[in-house]
Parts: C-alpha cells; sequence; structure tokens
C-alpha cells in the first residue's frame, strides 16, 4: 500500500464528527484543537435546524450547544452514536429517542459553577452600590457639578446583615451561598436537601417562607413542570417592596409578565437577569422596558476559563466514548 492510501484508509477510519453550533463556544478566540485530534472534525459556526441532516450526514459523533437534536433528526442519521451536549442543561436533545436508538448522550457539569456564582454578584452590588448609574453620571459630567466632595442620588446599601434567599442548592447555588456568608449575608434556602446536610450558616425553609423573607432572592434550580414561572404575581405579593430579584438560572423560571407588573407598580425594587424566556429576546418583551431591570445578554457561563474548561471536558468525554468508557452521560438519568 502506498503512503497516499495509507494515508487515505487511516482518514478513512477516522470518527465523523460534527460541531454545530461552534461559535458560541469560541467566540473566535479559542480553538476545537482537542477535539479536532480525535477524529475527522467539521466545524459550524451555527447551523439553522433545517441544516441539521444535512450537516449531519455520516457522523458517527454530534456536538450541540442549543442546536435542537429530535427524534426526527435522530432517525435520519443511522450512522450516529453519540451526541455530546456543549452545556450543563441537556433539554436540546430528545434523550428517550437517543436511549432507543443506543445513542450516548453527555453534557459538561460544573464547567462554570464560579462565572455564575460571580454573575450572581456582580448583579446584586450593582443594585446595591449603583455603580453603572454613578459611572454613567459621571460620564456626562455630573460629579463635576457638585458643591460637595461627594454626590449621591440614590441609596448605597451593605450585604451585610440582608438576606439572600437561593432556589436550588446544587454546585452554582452553593457556590453563591458561601459567597453570600463571606459578605455577611444571612443564607436561606429552599432545596431537597435536609437541614443536617447543609453547612451551619445556612437555614432550609419553605418556598412561601423564602419569599417572604429574602432581601436579594436568586434562582438556580432546574426547569421542569413544577418550577416553570416559580415567580409570578402570587409569590411575588409575598416579597418586601425592597426586595431584589435575580435570575441567572433559566429563563423559564419567571413570569416576565408579572414581573414587569411588579416593577412598574413597585412591589419590588430591582429584577436582575441572565437568561430570558426567549432568547435572543423579542422588542416587545415587557421585561426589557421596565424601571430598575438589569438585564445581562447570557454571559454569565461565557467567562474565558470557563469556555476553556468547557472544551477540555467536551474533548475528554468525547475521548471516553470512543474509548468505550464514556463518562458524564446523562442518557439514562
Amino acid at each position: 500500500m502506498t503512503t497516499d492510501e495509507t494515508n487515505q484508509q487511516e482518514a478513512a477510519n477516522k470518527k465523523k464528527i460534527v460541531i454545530l453550533d461552534g461559535y458560541s463556544v469560541t467566540q473566535g478566540e479559542l480553538t476545537w484543537r482537542e477535539i479536532d485530534e480525535l477524529g475527522q472534525l467539521t466545524v459550524y459556526e451555527r447551523t439553522r435546524p433545517e441544516d441539521v441532516v444535512r450537516c449531519c450526514q455520516d457522523a458517527d459523533a454530534i456536538l450541540t450547544n442549543k442546536v435542537i437534536i429530535s427524534a426526527e433528526i435522530m432517525a435520519q442519521l443511522p450512522q450516529l452514536k453519540y451526541i455530546g451536549v456543549l452545556a450543563t442543561g441537556y433539554n436540546v436533545v430528545d434523550l428517550e429517542s437517543a436511549r432507543q436508538r443506543d445513542i450516548i448522550v453527555t453534557n459538561i457539569p460544573a464547567y462554570s459553577t464560579q462565572s455564575v456564582a460571580q454573575m450572581v454578584f456582580a448583579h446584586i452590588l450593582n443594585v446595591a452600590n449603583r455603580i453603572e448609574h454613578y459611572a454613567t453620571e459621571n460620564r456626562h459630567g455630573r460629579w463635576t457639578r457638585s458643591i460637595d466632595f461627594c454626590w449621591m442620588d440614590t441609596p448605597v446599601m451593605e450585604l451585610d446583615g440582608k438576606t439572600i434567599g437561593i432556589v436550588g442548592l446544587g454546585n452554582i447555588g452553593t457556590a453563591v451561598a458561601r459567597i453570600a456568608h463571606a459578605f455577611g449575608m444571612k443564607v436561606a434556602a429552599y432545596t431537597s436537601k435536609p437541614q443536617s446536610a447543609l453547612p451551619d450558616y445556612i437555614h432550609r425553609t419553605s418556598i412561601e417562607d423564602l419569599f417572604r423573607q429574602s432581601d436579594y432572592l436568586t434562582l438556580h434550580c432546574q426547569l421542569n413542570e413544577e418550577t416553570r414561572h416559580l415567580v409570578n404575581k402570587q409569590r411575588i405579593a409575598l416579597m418586601k417592596s425592597e426586595a431584589v430579584i435575580i435570575n441567572t438560572g433559566r429563563g423559564p423560571l419567571v413570569n416576565e409578565q408579572d414581573v414587569a407588573e411588579a416593577l412598574w407598580n413597585n412591589k419590588i425594587s430591582a429584577f436582575c437577569a441572565d437568561v430570558l424566556s426567549t432568547e435572543p429576546p423579542s422588542k416587545d418583551n415587557p421585561i426589557l422596558s421596565c424601571p430598575n431591570t438589569y438585564i445581562t445578554p447570557h454571559i454569565a457561563w461565557a467567562s474565558h476559563e470557563a469556555r476553556i474548561r468547557l472544551i477540555h471536558t467536551a474533548a475528554r468525554n468525547l475521548a471516553a466514548f470512543f474509548a468505550n468508557k464514556p463518562l458524564n452521560v446523562v442518557t439514562f438519568i
């Protein structure tokens, strides 16, 4: 066999790997080198739903972040044996269909824990200290016109002694609790974990009491039928008027219309979110035009460090699958 023929045979034997929405992870600054070394890699920066089957023909493995892999798509890809979700949540894959077809599905757990917890406090500190407000005013020369050495037109609040209510104590919720405790905050949580399994500084409570007592309420639970619209008009009515809601979990945990009405009617003092029910949001989303609303465009997970960890874990997951020792499998959860 000639050298060219050998190279062609080796290429034919390589597993075919397709990444469907690579840009969301790399942002043009990171590479897929670790995954490229595992097989014959094709990367699409973005893929429209109608193009998924065409892009994945003959693929042994698909990696996806937000592109949906449905039962219909799997039925048209008989070669497919692996789906790697480039995120912790895996609701973009029809798991039941994957089980029926013996397709292994994996996810990337805990890669962005510290990044998301940091974003929670970036929002909290922005509200408590009004950093955005004062920086904007000073760019317009407001401080230079002050007759006093300092200038204030809003309250600036300490976190020490305030109560943070955390819905869900997984990796991120637990990290948020630790940071809150370091700030001197009282930490309450709604969690399935028993009180005996929690640190002494976390007080387990009911969901209703959590809404009642929280100065800052932050959401870190899974999205399912029980938690959809967890934050709604009835629960907001339990809250302090000076309370702040922070959502870095999933957009549909919040009834956005109810929150919008609460903000306009001063039922709560602020709403901070990194996620919305539809992304990107429609221009008529009621939250976008509300007073005291602080929205970041789903970037809490996306620190440079977290994305490097994501790519490394995705490569490790795929290599383990090719070695018949799969890691982080969610197919049978």
